[in-house]
């Protein structure tokens, strides 16, 4: 079954395509400018030609449904709905967090914390067991402090993801790892799509919404 997969949660708009399980080719790029709205439908071009197959050959979109960026969530979202209603084919959506964990399953952490950076002192995160991915906590919005994890001392635990970077500097926690430069990627939401398509999990393509876990605010202008 050949995949299309979008995220842009992140700074990272990242595009990949599969057939079933093997990553045929993918296409993302990190930049502070969040350059989805510009870049996200070159890098569906050039992930397809890189995987040697056409649009019309694509039979399932999947989408990193969020938390994260609020714009950046509308415009895959939007996307991934026109590709799925102008090919006729399912959507699946995965939490982006997950995209975040999924590569360093299995290196004997006990806990695996997502940490995408909101505002201040804020966090999207989540807690996944370190061996077998499975949610243990939630997804939440969190306020960051000194007490923030302390449940977890003594563990081997690992915070990843761009709002790491904070949680270092903060969290009383001297035996837990940090990975920083780390953010959702359409590569790594491979194995949890086919796991959602295998159980007939699918989103209702018109109702659809992405996760965006907190609501909009806008900066109001100044009469």
């Amino acid at each position: 079954m050949k995949i299309l997969y979008l995220e842009t949660s992140s700074k990272n708009c990242s595009v990949a395509v599969s057939d079933d399980e093997t990553l045929l080719c993918l296409c993302e790029e990190v930049s502070e400018n969040y350059k989805q709205s510009e870049s996200l439908h070159t890098y569906v071009e050039w992930a397809l030609e890189g995987a040697g197959i056409s649009l019309s050959e694509i039979e399932a979109v999947s989408l990193g449904k969020g938390p994260g960026s609020y714009t950046g969530l509308r415009i895959g979202a939007a996307s991934a709905k026109g590709f799925c209603y102008g090919l006729k084919i399912p959507l699946v959506a995965v939490n982006s967090l997950e995209s975040i964990v999924e590569p360093f399953l299995g290196l004997n952490y006990d806990l695996i914390v997502p940490l995408v950076d909101a505002r201040r002192m804020e966090v999207y995160t989540a807690v996944y067991d370190g061996h077998t991915g499975k949610e243990i906590v939630q997804t939440e919005a969190k306020i960051l402090d000194e007490t923030s994890f302390s449940e977890f001392l003594g563990k081997k635990v690992l915070f990843a993801g761009d709002g790491a970077k904070k949680a270092k500097e903060i969290l009383q926690l001297p035996d837990a790892d940090f990975k920083e430069d780390v953010y959702p990627s359409a590569q790594y939401l491979i194995r949890k799509t086919l796991e959602k398509i295998q159980n007939k999990e699918l989103e209702d393509i018109a109702y659809f919404e992405p996760f965006y876990l907190k609501d909009f605010h806008g900066v109001k202008k100044k009469p």
